[in-house]
C-alpha cells in the first residue's frame, strides 16, 4: 500500500496577530518535527502542550507544540500543531522549514478531506465546517454547527435504515414468488415509505429559510430619484455608505452593503432612481435596478411622502407585482401630501433616522419564518436539497406503484434509488468529482 504523504499548511489568516498556527498531518509528522526542534518527540504525550524552540534556516522561534495520536485527531492521522508568534515571516519560515524536511504543502481543504476519507466526519458534516467558517451571522453559525455535528447525517441514516427494511421486505417477496405478498404486507411497506417521504417533505420545507440564513436576506431599495433611497441605505447600515445630495440621479449604479438584525444578515442594495434616463450611464444603472428585482427577497419601494404619487412612482409600482414588497413612505419630517395607502406600509424619516428600527422589524417579519428558524435543523445547502428532491421523487413513484399493484421489481428499484439519493448527502454514494469539488472550496490549512 502506498504510504500517505505528510502535509502541512498555515491554518490561521496571514497577517499580524497574537499567534499563528502551522498544522502538519501524516505518518511522518513526528519525524519531521524532530528535525526542526529540540523536543524529544518519542517521549511526547498526546494532546499535551510543549514549549519548544523551533529552528528554521534563518531564525529561531519559541513556540507551543501539540501532538495528536492517530486516530484521535481531526484528520484521523498523526497530527502536529505548532502555535508560534503571529506574523507573516515567522509562520512562513516554519512552514518552509517543514517542507524542506519532507512535508508537502497541503491543498485547499485537504485536512478536512482526509478527515472524511478516514471516517472522522461525513460529507455533509464537512460542509458544515466550511459553512461555519463563512458564516455572516449567528444564525448561520448555528445552522453550520448543526450540520457539522451530524444532525442531518443522523436523520439521513435513519431514513436510509427504514428504506433498507422496506427493500428487504420487497426482496423477500421477489425471491419467493410462490409466496404471494399479502395485502397487509404491501400496505405496511406503503405506510413506511409514506413516513419516510413525510420526513423528507419536512426537511425540504426548511430550504427557503435555510437559504436566507446561509446567504443573507437580499433587500432591494427601489424608488424614483430624490425619494430618499440613499438616505435609507445609510440609515439601515448605520453609516454614510452612499452619497446623499439634492441632485436627482446622484446614484448611477447599484451600491451594496449589509447589516445584522436578530442574528441574521441582510444584504442591502441601493439602486439608481427609476425615471426616464438622461444619459447612457444612468440608463445602465436603471437597467441594473430592474434586473435586481428578480433576485430580491424583499423590495423596499421608497415613496416621497411629501409629494403625491407621480408617473415615475406608478412605473415602479408596476415593476414589483408578484414580489414581496414593503412600501416605505419617507420624509415624514415634511408636510404629508401623499394620500395613497398600501397593505404593507411603514412611514419613516430616513434622513433623521426615525422609525428605522421599526422598518427593520417589518422587513424581518415579512421574510423570516420564525417557526422554521426556531425548529432546529435547516437545509442550507443546494446539493442536499437536490438530493432530497430526487429521493422524494423516487418515493412518490414507489408509493404509486404499490397503489396500482404494479410489479414489485419496480418498487424495489425506486426504493433503491431513494436510498442512493440520500446517500449522496453524507458521501456514502457520492462520486469522487463531487467530493473533490466540495473540498476545493475550503481555505488552505483547513
Amino acid at each position: 500500500m502506498k504510504k500517505e504523504k505528510t502535509i502541512c499548511a498555515i491554518s490561521t489568516p496571514i497577517g499580524n496577530g497574537g499567534i499563528s498556527v502551522v498544522r502538519m498531518s501524516g505518518p511522518d509528522s513526528k519525524r519531521i518535527l524532530q528535525k526542526i526542534t529540540t523536543l524529544k518527540t518519542e517521549s511526547m504525550e498526546a494532546r499535551k502542550m510543549y514549549l519548544a524552540t523551533i529552528k528554521t534556516k534563518n531564525f529561531k522561534e519559541k513556540a507551543l507544540v501539540v501532538w495528536f495520536k492517530e486516530p484521535y485527531s481531526y484528520t484521523g492521522e498523526e497530527m502536529i500543531e505548532i502555535q508560534c508568534h503571529g506574523g507573516i515571516i515567522i509562520a512562513n519560515g516554519i512552514l518552509n522549514e517543514l517542507i524542506s524536511k519532507g512535508a508537502t504543502l497541503a491543498e485547499s481543504g485537504e485536512f478536512t478531506k482526509r478527515a472524511f476519507i478516514n471516517g472522522k466526519i461525513s460529507l455533509d458534516s464537512a460542509e458544515g465546517v466550511i459553512d461555519m467558517i463563512n458564516a455572516q451571522s449567528e444564525e448561520a453559525v448555528k445552522a453550520g454547527y448543526n450540520l457539522m455535528t451530524g444532525e442531518l447525517k443522523n436523520k439521513v441514516n435513519s431514513l436510509q435504515s427504514k428504506l433498507t427494511d422496506c427493500e428487504a421486505k420487497v426482496e423477500v417477496a421477489l425471491d419467493y414468488p410462490e409466496e404471494d405478498i399479502d395485502y397487509s404486507t404491501s400496505q405496511e411497506i406503503k405506510t413506511e415509505l409514506l413516513d419516510v417521504k413525510q420526513k423528507i417533505d419536512e426537511l425540504l420545507a426548511t430550504v427557503n429559510t435555510g437559504r436566507l440564513v446561509k446567504n443573507g436576506i437580499n433587500v432591494l431599495i427601489l424608488g424614483k430619484p430624490n425619494a430618499g433611497k440613499s438616505s435609507l441605505l445609510n440609515a439601515l447600515v448605520g453609516y454614510n455608505r452612499a452619497i446623499v445630495t439634492d441632485i436627482a440621479g446622484t446614484t448611477r449604479d447599484t451600491i451594496e452593503d449589509n447589516y445584522t438584525y436578530k442574528n441574521l444578515s441582510f444584504n442591502v442594495t441601493d439602486t439608481a432612481g427609476i425615471r426616464e434616463a438622461e444619459s447612457i450611464v444612468e440608463r445602465i444603472g436603471i437597467e441594473r435596478a430592474e434586473e435586481n428585482v428578480k433576485s430580491a427577497d424583499v423590495i423596499l419601494v421608497v415613496l416621497d411622502g411629501s409629494k403625491p404619487i407621480e408617473k415615475d412612482d406608478e412605473k415602479i409600482l408596476s415593476m414589483v407585482k408578484d414580489k414581496i414588497v414593503l412600501y416605505v413612505i419617507n420624509k415624514i419630517d415634511l408636510p404629508k401630501k401623499m394620500n395613497k395607502t398600501f397593505d404593507q406600509m411603514v412611514e419613516i424619516s430616513a434622513i433623521r433616522n426615525e422609525k428605522v428600527n421599526a422598518l427593520k422589524e417589518d422587513i424581518y417579519n415579512l421574510v423570516v419564518n420564525q417557526n422554521m428558524l426556531s425548529g432546529g435543523l435547516l437545509i442550507t445547502n443546494t446539493r442536499h436539497a437536490n438530493a432530497l428532491r430526487e429521493a422524494q421523487k423516487s418515493l412518490k413513484c414507489a408509493i404509486g406503484e404499490i397503489e396500482q399493484n404494479m410489479t414489485l421489481d419496480l418498487v424495489a428499484t425506486d426504493i433503491k434509488s431513494a436510498w442512493l439519493s440520500l446517500g449522496e448527502i453524507t458521501g456514502v454514494t457520492s462520486n469522487q468529482e463531487i467530493i473533490n469539488t466540495i473540498f476545493s472550496k475550503f481555505c488552505l490549512g483547513k
